[in-house]
């Protein structure tokens, strides 16, 4: 599809807003019959589908595979920790040998996709013929239209932007379910359990969350890595957790909120981020259900199932699909407790007007009523349009609830997305007190089902203490907590220093033993409080400025707490300095020097390299130096630093590498001058090139590549230059590239594009020249740069000639980099800076096998 200048942008931003129009709120998919499939056809793929390349144009879709993976052993596993891991291990595996064979077809059809391991499901852009030949694999189970589901619609009651409750008045949601007689009764607020949402985002240092986020160190620090993730990327590249929205921070607080708003204001909490703001896109959750299954670094890297949290809420949803059955299957089998919103589509009196997830059978679905004891007008009823299951499973308050909104504010709104929290954070009550429930999805639903206020209202069906309007009706957290089995004991007290008497803040308590690993964070006070199952534990104390501390064989007794103090020694402060080096070896300024995880404040390098950390405590820490822009080849430096004294240490900052192992450098320069014409001419234009021998991308090898007058090597099907350079990496097209130098370029008379190859076979070199091209912005100025491909090492060296000192010839309107097939992964090299001289070169290289 050519675009005019005017209209010139990257494609996929028209497609994701069509697919929002088109696609929120359609049928699931159905048994349609095509003028050209037939009915086995259309039983296979989603009707959007078919609808969509049936005019002729490319459709987003998820290829379902008919493999799953047994889960079975990872429900038998007794602690939380054992099950995530099993069930993950499981999960990547099945996706990993059953996409093979797929994944091979498509990287010969020259494909780009995305692969999912938690649904076992690949997202892929494609037209009628592809379709077709993958719909008539026997490892295929379906095609499905990507969906954007919605938040739920909120109506704003009120706004209250200084005031706060107190504990003593909680809301009245809180007191409804009882949660304020687990706290005076039980001296339980969730205490050792992590809840999760995945929604718009959490405003993480609101007055009433930033106390228990988990990423919080205790002393004014942060650590994002496993507590957030935004697969959306509308928070940006640093990290740090946003809500755009408002309607994640408040469901969080209504989940762990302190002064009166939160039903487990002791539970700690992580999010991930999988809805761009109002609207949530298949891709960004299906990543954001990994995560929680697998927490990874701000990055998506080094998944640790250890960390997942207990409890999940998803105040989301729209339409009948039972695609996200597995995701929550998975979850179950990892020990994983779910909770859904039922959805806001009800008018008080017409049936199945829940949707899914939150109408699906294997879901725990949420109804909402307001603080008379009316059902909402607005909260889904059963059964279920997608499998004719009694839906909503419970009820919670959901009419003017209070609660966390951006910008320190407080803020009441109404929904069955303000009811699910409730019921989210009730089972973090019950699951502080009775940790034997911890993971047993089904003892736990039992719990909140039994002990359920029934409502008879049977006018969609079902009976008078289970039915279509209510479920089984309103929940009562006390009278599940009262129900549960009471073996545990509470282990409480302070944790001091041992010199003075001050409360340890930020102290990290662990207790592990009797099948359970449990843990809390000091909090101001010094205060800890633990449930643990009764048996033999060891204590673990770690925090900043104490030493390490250990007791073994303390016995807990079956139902009977205990008061238990900890004093810890404090350890002196040395002075930590030395010199950050950038990939070449030369001193490099303005590099941001940290000790992670820690209070100590980082410092930024001077211009020779140097930093000083006047005061660092005795311990073994992890040393990091981040480079600061332009970042080019160098990556981000993470040493062990253990401090017995004055520590001097040299700090060299490695190759950038991305997700796939490939890394980048500064190289040798060794023009190569083009030998043959391509004939490639013009604005805009792209031209498809066979290359002398196989170009691995991303470990996909091409016979040929697109080459366009913007400087771009595409390795996908042939596409015309008509794309503004982005940062990558980037989800819309064009993906599986090389970016020599993306900008707006034109070839006119004094410009070529050129080919060359040099060497014998199996060391050969070919090389795509541009010569002299011009800058569509000011033709008077030109640069000269080349792509050249290594055949013996696979590595893709980038050379750069005729640089000038203009900002336009040294980049600063251009992309250089390495994208893959999906869009998913990059290694940039610069975005829209001037940051390339002449008579260089950048080597971007595999990673060793």
């Amino acid at each position: 599809m050519y675009l005019p200048r005017t209209l010139r942008r990257r494609r996929a931003v028209w497609a994701a807003a069509t697919a929002v129009a088109v696609l929120v709120g359609s049928a699931p998919a159905a048994a349609a019959q095509s003028a050209s499939g037939g009915e086995a056809r259309g039983a296979k793929i989603d009707s959007a589908v078919l609808d969509t390349v049936g005019k002729g144009e490319e459709a987003t879709f998820y290829v379902v595979l008919d493999q799953q993976a047994d889960l079975a052993p990872a429900r038998g596993k007794r602690s939380h920790e054992a099950r995530a891991t099993s069930a993950f291990s499981a999960l990547r595996a099945n996706a990993a040998s059953s996409q093979a064979r797929i994944r091979t077809f498509l990287d010969k059809e020259k494909v780009g996709y995305e692969s999912f391991w938690i649904a076992n499901a690949l997202r892929v852009t494609g037209d009628e013929r592809l379709i077709d030949e993958l719909a008539a694999r026997s490892d295929v189970k379906s095609i499905r239209a990507e969906r954007t589901y919605h938040l739920d619609d909120v109506e704003q009651s009120g706004t209250d932007p200084a005031g706060v409750s107190s504990a003593a008045d909680p809301e009245w949601g809180i007191k409804d379910i009882k949660a304020d007689q687990v706290w005076s009764q039980y001296g339980d607020r969730g205490e050792g359990i992590v809840i999760a949402n995945i929604d718009s985002g959490v405003q993480y240092n609101h007055p009433a969350l930033v106390g228990n986020y988990r990423g919080n160190l205790g002393d004014g620090t942060f650590s994002h890595d496993y507590n957030w993730y935004d697969p959306t990327g509308e928070c940006g590249t640093s990290g740090t957790p946003c809500d755009n929205n408002g309607h994640g921070t408040h469901t969080m607080g209504t989940m762990v909120g302190a002064d009166g708003i939160g039903v487990a204001p002791g539970a700690r909490w992580i999010a991930a981020k999988g809805c761009e703001s109002r609207s949530c896109s298949d891709a960004s959750l299906l990543a954001s259900g990994q995560w929680i299954l697998a927490p990874t670094d701000r990055n998506g890297q080094n998944p640790k199932p250890e960390l997942s949290p207990d409890i999940v809420n998803n105040s989301w949803g729209g339409g009948d699909t039972t695609f996200y059955q597995d995701i929550v299957q998975a979850w179950n089998a990892a020990g994983i407790f779910d909770a859904f919103a039922a959805g806001n589509d009800g008018n008080g009196t017409t049936c199945s007007t829940a949707h899914a997830p939150g109408s699906q059978a294997p879901v725990y679905g949420v109804g909402a009523y307001d603080s008379t004891g009316k059902i909402a007008d607005f909260s889904g009823f059963g059964p279920s349009l997608v499998d004719g299951s009694m839906k909503p499973d419970i009820s919670a308050p959901g009419v003017n609830i209070r609660s966390a909104w951006p910008g320190s504010a407080y803020r009441s709104i109404n929904g069955t997305s303000m009811a699910t929290p409730h019921v989210a954070g009730a089972v973090g009550l019950l699951w502080s007190e009775a940790p034997s429930l911890i993971g047993d999805i089904t003892g736990t639903r039992a719990l909140l089902n039994g002990a359920a206020r029934d409502v008879d209202d049977t006018h969609c069906g079902g009976t008078a203490d289970v039915n279509n309007v209510w479920g089984n009706g309103k929940l009562d957290i006390f009278a599940s907590v009262d129900a549960a089995p009471h073996s545990a004991g509470v282990i409480s007290g302070k944790v001091t220093d041992r010199a003075t008497g001050a409360a340890a803040s930020g102290v990290s308590v662990k207790a592990e033993g009797s099948g359970a690993t449990r843990s809390v964070t000091t909090g101001a006070d010094g205060s800890y409080r633990l449930t643990l199952p009764a048996g033999a534990y060891t204590f673990t104390l770690d925090g900043y400025g104490y030493a390490h501390a250990a007791e073994s064989g303390y016995e807990v007794a079956t139902g009977r707490d205990a008061a238990k103090d900890f004093a810890l020694d404090a350890v002196p402060d040395h002075a930590v300095t030395g010199t950050v080096l950038d990939v070449t070896g030369k001193p490099l300024a303005g590099a941001r020097v940290a000790v992670a995880n820690t209070p100590v404040a980082g410092v930024t390098t001077d211009s020779a390299g140097r930093f000083t950390l006047p005061e660092v405590a005795e311990g073994s820490f992890t040393l990091t130096a981040t480079p600061t822009a332009p970042v080019k080849c160098n990556g981000v430096y993470a040493g062990v630093l253990t401090v017995d004294g004055d520590e001097t240490l040299t700090a060299t900052l490695p190759n950038r590498s991305d997700a796939a192992g490939n890394s980048c450098a500064p190289a040798a320069y060794s023009w190569i001058g083009g030998a043959t014409k391509t004939g490639l001419s013009g604005d805009e234009n792209a031209k498809t090139l066979a290359l002398p021998f196989p170009v691995k991308l991303y470990g996909v090898p091409y016979s040929s590549a697109s080459v366009t007058t913007n400087g771009v090597v595409n390795f996908l099907q042939p596409r015309l230059g008509d794309y503004d350079n982005t940062a990558l990496p980037n989800a819309a097209q064009p993906n599986g590239t090389v970016a020599a130098f993306w900008d707006d370029l034109v070839m006119d008379k004094k410009s070529s594009v050129q080919t060359a190859t040099t060497g014998t076979a199996g060391t050969r070199k070919f090389a795509i020249v541009w010569n002299n091209a011009a800058f569509a912005s000011d033709t008077s100025l030109r640069v000269s740069f080349e792509a050249v491909f290594d055949e013996a090492t696979g590595a893709i060296t980038l050379q750069y000639k005729d640089i000038g000192g203009a900002t336009l010839q040294r980049g600063s309107s251009a992309t250089v980099g390495m994208e893959n097939q999906a869009g998913t992964d990059a290694l940039q090299y610069s975005f829209n800076e001037s940051v390339l001289t002449d008579a260089s070169a950048i080597r971007f290289s595999p990673k060793a096998a």
